[in-house]
């Protein structure tokens, strides 16, 4: 820092050094107070050499035990270098107070311009403390209850010195082998986009200078969930139309919501990698929505295009990226050790450098970081902030609401609470670590509530716990990996013996935390290794069976569902995973999750969607035609469908009306609906509404969700539930290339899910 003062003499460059100082002078807060923040930037900016602007555009991975020797040889040291040189703009995987302060202070106070350094990290579900996984808490439809468990994630990850999380994952997915479908919000793009929305303000919250916020990042851009195959990191080839209409509309909602940070996609997109796609970055995101934030690439996306085949090594490759408009490159190097070079030569222009530099020092500045770089860095509120009570308890109710009923005969469920002997079954039962799920890398293993914790809470019945047979045989040589148990059935006579005698059996299985998220596609999603074949056993000895579901993803369950009376999809919710699901069990609490992704009856259906075309030939009327769209050996329908989800209660839908039967130009419709409470309990229903375009100029899907709400209700209780349809609700991307509503016909749909509904018409007029 004792350079700085000597680099220009004229004011605004005085005051703009000023700000990069950590001492700030009351000459430049009333700067800041009096001029726009790209004044400040852009002064920041001509301050800058090529290199150190490059150097903005350079985000590094943790690279040595921070509070250790100084790394003296190799690739650390060459980091290290790089940084005390002012030639790193962000960093990641580096937590906790103490060693972000550290590297804070080599940026802040060792480098010429004292530029304060970015940390991003992983916050997808929780830091420490931890949330239903995303999947999960899309089944809550509460959009409140999402944006607050993203604050809590927020304020837990500020105090240990974060202020950029690489979250939310917004990408639409349709296919259940994908792995990451536990990181995003399922199949919908309007269900998609309010969450988006939802968790973007709770991470970022009203200030992003306020010590409790940090950056939101949308990801993936673009199309990474459409993997052919479900196979993570394979090839995407879509239509405009579905990109348009399906993927992009979660994206273009956190522009809308001020999101700060994209990151591009791994993936292919119709022959151009993500990173170097133009259209994507510079067009659509940068141009036509007018983005202002950054781009920041996957982890090491710039120099896969070389694997691709796009570039033929990681100069070309940083070319390719920065002239696509990819901002910051996430550990490839490239930028760091080409840009520079690229510029020299006239293979890329300064201004594209300038203009990514300028978007990360603005983000920087609206983070409060030139005011005060170490403000993410008070120990004694790490202290007081990671971990505590408030956190646990928001979690808890997260993960009640994420949990979604799915089958409930013979009211097996709700669990009575005295004079019963029940006997849990199942290795997740006693699980205090796969709960947590998958992308929580700061959380301690053995810091979950498992359900046998959970169930031993409540004291009035007999309990016992046999764990039958392990889901997973260890870890395999990668740490965040687990090996499917396929073999070994040891457990099962006493998991068979103490079934014999039980009044209910509480079966917890399914998939371990590690067999879902990034890198973990599977072929077979039923029951992973012998536990189908355990659940077969113990139905043959006593089939009043409560299956709780642990998974990351849609499962093929269709023996459990002819089968086993009662089945509850529990996910993996985190922290307090045992407390929630006990009290769904014994009715403390009365499940009201609706699914966000539709449940195949069998891996071959998938991808598996309820907003589906309908063909040219849909469903035949000639019994004996074999001519139409279906499979032999399986139907067509799935098993559970989207927006599915029981209740203790039973709700009934009547009296479906339309203020008017038509509507044109900025007028709009009333749909209205009566939902009666006809059970026994008081319970939550999310009301659904749906809508189909049956003559298109771009062929429309057979129902698409259009709105939403929660409503609660006590037995015997009705309540008149109330949505507007106007032209922004039938909108979509035409044959004209556009967004824009067409005349024509319109079903409407209103019920408890996607495929109970009761309906009307409505016809639309331009």
């Amino acid at each position: 820092m004792k350079n700085l003062f000597l680099i220009a003499s004229f004011a605004v460059a005085v005051v703009v050094l000023a700000a990069c100082s950590s001492k700030m002078s009351n000459t430049s807060v009333a700067y800041s107070k009096i001029n726009p923040l790209e004044t400040k930037v852009d002064s920041v900016l001509k301050l800058m050499t090529l290199e150190e602007k490059v150097g903005q555009l350079n985000q590094y991975n943790g690279f040595w035990e921070i509070t250790g020797p100084t790394p003296k040889e190799g690739q650390a040291a060459k980091k290290y270098e790089d940084l005390k040189k002012g030639l790193v703009g962000s960093m990641l995987n580096v937590k906790g107070v103490k060693d972000v302060r550290a590297l804070q202070k080599i940026a802040v106070e060792e480098t010429r311009l004292g530029i304060p350094l970015l940390f991003g990290f992983d916050v997808i579900h929780g830091y420490k403390t931890i949330s239903p996984i995303p999947l999960a808490e899309a089944a809550s439809w509460d959009m409140a209850e999402i944006k607050k468990s993203a604050a809590m994630a927020a304020e837990e990850a500020a105090s240990v010195g974060l202020n950029w999380t690489f979250a939310p994952m917004v990408d639409i997915a349709r296919d259940a082998r994908w792995g990451r479908v536990m990181e995003g919000s399922g199949e919908d793009p309007y269900l998609g986009s309010q969450i988006a929305v939802a968790r973007i303000q709770g991470f970022q919250g009203e200030d992003l200078k306020a010590r409790n916020t940090i950056l939101a990042c949308a990801k993936h851009f673009a199309g990474y969930a459409f993997a052919e195959s479900g196979r993570d990191y394979n090839t995407v080839d879509i239509g405009e139309s579905t990109l348009q209409n399906i993927v992009f509309p979660p994206f273009k909602a956190s522009v809308e919501a001020g999101v700060r940070t994209f990151m591009n996609s791994f993936n292919e997109l119709n022959g151009i990698p993500a990173t170097g796609n133009k259209y994507l970055q510079r067009q659509i995101l940068k141009g036509d929505w007018k983005f202002d934030g950054f781009v920041v690439s996957d982890w090491g996306s710039i120099n896969e295009m070389i694997a691709h085949g796009y570039a033929k090594d990681n100069k070309q490759a940083a070319e390719i990226a920065i002239n696509a408009g990819s901002d910051m490159d996430m550990e490839s190097s490239a930028y760091i050790e080409h840009l520079a070079d690229l510029v020299k030569e006239g293979k890329v222009k300064e201004s594209d450098i300038d203009d990514a530099a300028r978007r990360i020092l603005k983000v920087k500045f609206e983070l409060g970081l030139f005011d005060n770089p170490y403000l993410y860095c008070d120990e004694n509120y790490e202290k007081e902030t990671v971990g505590k009570k408030a956190f646990h308890d928001a979690v808890l109710e997260m993960a009640k609401k994420s949990i979604v009923l799915l089958k409930n005969e013979k009211e097996l469920l709700p669990l009575k609470k005295s004079g019963q002997k029940f006997v849990l079954i199942g290795a997740l039962a006693d699980d205090k670590t796969s709960p947590l799920g998958s992308w929580r890398i700061a959380a301690d293993d053995e810091t979950a509530v498992s359900v046998l914790e959970g169930m031993q809470s409540y004291k009035g019945n007999q309990l016992s716990y046999v764990k039958g047979a392990n889901v997973a045989e260890g870890r395999t040589q990668f740490v965040w990996e687990t090996k499917i148990n396929t073999t070994d059935k040891s457990g099962f006579p006493a998991a068979i013996a103490a079934a014999k005698g039980a009044d209910v059996v509480v079966m917890v299985l399914g998939e371990h935390g590690l067999q879902s998220g990034e890198g973990r596609s599977r072929t077979d999603i039923g029951l992973p290794g012998v536990q189908q074949e355990l659940l077969e056993e113990v139905y043959k000895v006593n089939p009043n069976i409560v299956l709780v579901l642990n998974n990351g993803r849609p499962l093929a369950i269709p023996w459990a569902d002819d089968h086993v009376p009662a089945i509850v999809e529990a996910w993996q919710l985190g922290t307090q995973s045992g407390n929630a699901i006990a009290q769904v069990l014994y009715g403390d609490y009365n499940p009201s999750g609706k699914l966000p992704m539709t449940f195949p009856r069998n891996v071959g259906q998938v991808p598996i969607y309820y907003n589906y075309k309908n063909t040219g030939r849909p469903v035949m009327n000639e019994p004996e035609s074999v001519f139409w769209s279906h499979y032999i050996d399986e139907k067509n329908t799935p098993l559970y469908p989207f927006g599915y989800g029981l209740s203790y209660t039973q709700f009934e839908y009547s009296d479906l009306e339309l203020d008017q039967k038509s509507f044109s130009g900025d007028g709009s419709i009333e749909v209205s609906v009566n939902v009666k409470n006809t059970g026994k309990y008081a319970g939550k229903e999310v009301v659904q509404l749906y809508i189909r375009d049956i003559i298109a100029s771009v062929t429309r899907p057979v129902k698409e969700l259009k709105g939403f709400e929660m409503i609660e209700l006590q037995p015997n209780e009705t309540k008149k539930v109330r949505f507007i349809i106007n032209k922004k609700t039938i909108e979509f991307y035409t044959a004209q290339s556009k967004w824009e509503a067409e005349e024509g016909d319109f079903n409407v749909f209103v019920g408890g899910s996607s495929v109970k509904t009761i309906d009307a018409n409505f016809q639309y007029n331009n």
